[in-house]
C-alpha cells in the first residue's frame, strides 16, 4: 500500500522498483537533524564562508574559524540522525542502496548505521595538520581548545551547517589558536573548503559507488555546487535515470526523470516501507 501521506511515492516506487540505487546526499538531508542548510543563510553570511587560500595565509581569519567553530562544535557532535539517514542505511542494507556519496561533513550517515559512505567534502569531525599530516579528532581539538580559551563556553548562538557559530568581534580577537601536538604545525579542519579541491582518490571512490547503481537519487540537495553535480551531468550522459528529492529547485531539475518536492525524513521512510514490505510478500513461505 501506498503511503497516503506522500502522494509522488507511487510514480518514485515504480520508477526505481529493480533498481540499484546510488544516493547522493546534499545539506537538506540534515536539516531534520538540527543543522541548517546553506539555503538557510543571508547573502553576507554566505559570502563570509572560509575560503581556503584565506585560511591558510592569514593568520586572523584561522583564529575566526577556531573562535566560531569552538561555539559551533558542541552542536555537530550532538546531532543525531533522522528518518532520512536510518531509511537510506536500512535500505542498503537490504541491498537496494548501492552506496552513499554526501556532500555533507556532519558524519550523520555513519552514525545512522550507512556503510559505503563517501564523504565528497571531509568531516568535521578530523583535524589535519598542514605540516606533518598528523590526523586529530576534532572532540580532542575541542577539549584543547577550551583549555586555552577558557572564557569560550557553550552558549545559544546563531549556527551555520559547516560547524560554527556567530562570535563577537571582541571575542574572537582575545581567541588562541590552537597548534599541532606533534609539531607545531598549522592545524584546518579536514574538510574541503571553498576553493580548494576534492582530493582525487576521494572522487575515485565515489564514481565506484556511482558506477554501481542504476539510478541516481539525489536527496537534499540543490546541486549548486559542481563537486555534487558533476555525477547528474554524468548520469544525463549514461542515460540514466535521476531522481531528485529537494524543496525547492535544483541545477540538475531539467536531467531529473522525477522531481519530489516533500521532506525528505517522509519520503524516504516512507519508500523504505513500501520497498521492504514488497520483497517480504515476495519471499516464498516456508514451511514447518
Amino acid at each position: 500500500m501506498v503511503d497516503a501521506a506522500v502522494p509522488s511515492l507511487d510514480a518514485l516506487t515504480t520508477l526505481i522498483t529493480g533498481r540499484r540505487l546510488t544516493v547522493l546526499a546534499g545539506a537538506g538531508c540534515s536539516t531534520e537533524s538540527g543543522i541548517p542548510d546553506y539555503g538557510g543563510l543571508d547573502a553576507n553570511r554566505r559570502r563570509s564562508l572560509v575560503q581556503y587560500r584565506a585560511f591558510v595565509s592569514d593568520p586572523s581569519i584561522r583564529q575566526r574559524y577556531w573562535a566560531r567553530s569552538t561555539m559551533g562544535w558542541s552542536k555537530v557532535a550532538g546531532a543525531r540522525p533522522n528518518p532520512a539517514h536510518d531509511a537510506l542505511a536500512a535500505l542498503e542494507r537490504e541491498g537496494v542502496v548501492s552506496g552513499v556519496i554526501t556532500q555533507n561533513v556532519d558524519g550523520l550517515h555513519h552514525r545512522a548505521g550507512s556503510r559505503r559512505v563517501v564523504e565528497l567534502h571531509g568531516s568535521l569531525a578530523r583535524v589535519r595538520c598542514l605540516s606533518c599530516g598528523a590526523i586529530e579528532a576534532r572532540a580532542s581539538l575541542q577539549e584543547r581548545m577550551l583549555g586555552l580559551n577558557p572564557a569560550f563556553v557553550n552558549e545559544q548562538v546563531p549556527f551555520a551547517p559547516d560547524g560554527d557559530a556567530e562570535v563577537a568581534d571582541e571575542r574572537i580577537r582575545t581567541f588562541r589558536v590552537p597548534e599541532c601536538v606533534r609539531c607545531g604545525g598549522m592545524l584546518k579542519p579536514d574538510v574541503v573548503f571553498f576553493g580548494e579541491n576534492v582530493p582525487k582518490p576521494r572522487v575515485q571512490d565515489a564514481w565506484s559507488v556511482y558506477e554501481d547503481g542504476e539510478v541516481l537519487l539525489v536527496v537534499g540537495s540543490s546541486l549548486a555546487v559542481f563537486s555534487g553535480f558533476r555525477f547528474v551531468e554524468r548520469a544525463a550522459r549514461d542515460g540514466r535515470i535521476v531522481v531528485i528529492l529537494n524543496v525547492g529547485p535544483t541545477r540538475g531539475d531539467e536531467h531529473a526523470a522525477l522531481k519530489i518536492e516533500e521532506r525528505v525524513g517522509e519520503v524516504l521512510p516512507a519508500l523504505t516501507r513500501v520497498l521492504l514490505d514488497g520483497r517480504a510478500s515476495r519471499r516464498p513461505a516456508t514451511t514447518s
